[in-house]
């Protein structure tokens, strides 16, 4: 942990910037699988999946006989848990859809905008040390509420050749049936240019390691669609002595134990609240099962003191962390303050945690200092906005003089004549 005692603002860009990965190492090992599943199609797949993953599988598509011994492999408990979160989620992103927009500009001249789903879209939710099932949630109940027709689910096996059975119980729970197992690149580079087995998407969602956030940014120079670009996860958290500090020490410890390049960033406005917490991190990251990964987090972590909560929220606002927890006593009056943030938890009582698994928000949020411009996922983002516009006769007599004077203005002579001809037709038809 790194104390930082009262910077001046001049120092604040070094003091918040976050580590950037040798884009000259990973690029050319990326672009390669992409190349060669591009070209290769399923054989690409399958050395890559059997050079990576392990399990060398007869066919990536998992059968439905999997499913079903899914959901009796799991816990009722863990089972109604999972369907808790997804109904809470449900509800939340429910609310997002809204109606067609009908606006009448002008008389006889009507304007429109529908959201209409994407046709087909990928998911990718990692395996590795953790199997996201919460992020299959996340992702596929917003594509379902946004008529996507099809929804594409890649993870890697597990050793044993199957995969996770709570991923499976929650695909099941959002509607997906299209699982296939296989991670890492070639099932980033398999859902954006298909496969002889595994459909061609649309848009590409889903978090992953540092390989597989290369490919995504790759795809999107190619101009493949991808949710956002990310970055490794990060929290950051203003607390006083309101709060008690084992919460807040409880808070840093979760997401550091997410990887070794977690950031964590916890702000002050006394040196008092800092020690207090670094001596809670200490007690509770021993009983820690991944203590050796959250502590390799916090090696670099920045516990940072400032004069007062108005600096803070400056500083918190600059860093433009994905989770931003207000551990305060004046939490919902600051939120007011808040303008760069992908997800906010207000007072003593909202733990990321709950965010991250089922109080009904996103937990795809954009990291890496891109909050300043950046949403986290919801159903907007598995949608398209389609306008339309028609017009009357009438409605075309009020607009077309405007458009004709408009177009001749621009030299675009066609533009103008599209509406010439339709008025002279009006007028030698009466």
């Amino acid at each position: 942990m790194q104390f930082i005692l009262n910077p001046p603002q001049a120092q604040w860009p070094e003091i918040l910037r976050r580590p950037v990965a040798d884009a000259s190492v990973l690029e050319p090992a990326v672009q390669q699988i992409l190349d060669a599943v591009r070209t290769e199609g399923d054989a690409a797949v399958t050395r890559f999946a059997e050079m990576f993953d392990g399990p060398v599988l007869a066919e990536f598509l998992v059968p439905q006989s999997q499913f079903e011994a899914a959901e009796a492999a799991l816990s009722s408990e863990l089972k109604a848990a999972i369907l808790l979160a997804a109904n809470n989620i449900r509800q939340f992103h429910a609310v997002q859809l809204g109606g067609e927009l009908v606006v009448e500009t002008m008389p006889g001249v009507v304007c429109s905008r529908r959201s209409v789903g994407i046709e087909r879209v990928g998911l990718y939710i990692p395996g590795g040390t953790a199997p996201l099932f919460s992020t299959v949630l996340m992702l596929g109940i917003p594509a379902q509420l946004a008529g996507c027709r099809e929804i594409i689910l890649c993870t890697p096996p597990q050793q044993n050749g199957n995969v996770h059975p709570a991923v499976l119980f929650a695909a099941q729970t959002c509607g997906i049936t299209k699982v296939f197992a296989v991670g890492g690149v070639q099932a980033i580079a398999a859902m954006a240019y298909g496969t002889e087995s595994i459909p061609k998407t649309y848009k590409i969602f889903g978090p992953g390691n540092q390989y597989v956030t290369c490919a995504k940014r790759l795809l999107a120079r190619d101009g493949i669609a991808i949710d956002m670009p990310a970055g490794p996860s990060e929290v950051a958290v203003l607390a006083d002595d309101s709060v008690p500090p084992a919460f807040v020490a409880a808070d840093l410890l979760a997401q550091a134990e997410h990887g070794a390049d977690s950031q964590v960033l916890l702000v002050a406005t006394s040196e008092t609240v800092l020690e207090n917490v670094r001596r809670e991190i200490e007690l509770q990251l021993a009983q820690l099962p991944r203590r050796d990964v959250t502590a390799a987090a916090l090696q670099y972590s920045r516990f940072i003191t400032v004069p007062n909560e108005r600096t803070a929220m400056q500083l918190l606002n600059t860093y433009s962390p994905e989770h931003l927890i207000l551990a305060c006593r004046n939490a919902e009056l600051l939120c007011n303050e808040v303008i760069n943030a992908g997800s906010v938890f207000v007072g003593a009582w909202s733990p990321e945690s709950v965010g991250d698994y089922a109080s009904g928000t996103n937990h795809t949020l954009p990291t890496n200092g891109f909050a300043t411009a950046w949403s986290g996922v919801s159903v907007d983002s598995f949608v398209k906005k389609i306008t339309f516009q028609q017009l009357t006769p009438q409605g075309l007599q009020q607009i077309g003089h405007a458009v004709e004077t408009l177009a001749e203005a621009e030299g675009l002579q066609a533009h103008r004549n599209a509406v010439t001809v339709r008025l002279n037709y009006l007028s030698t038809s009466r």
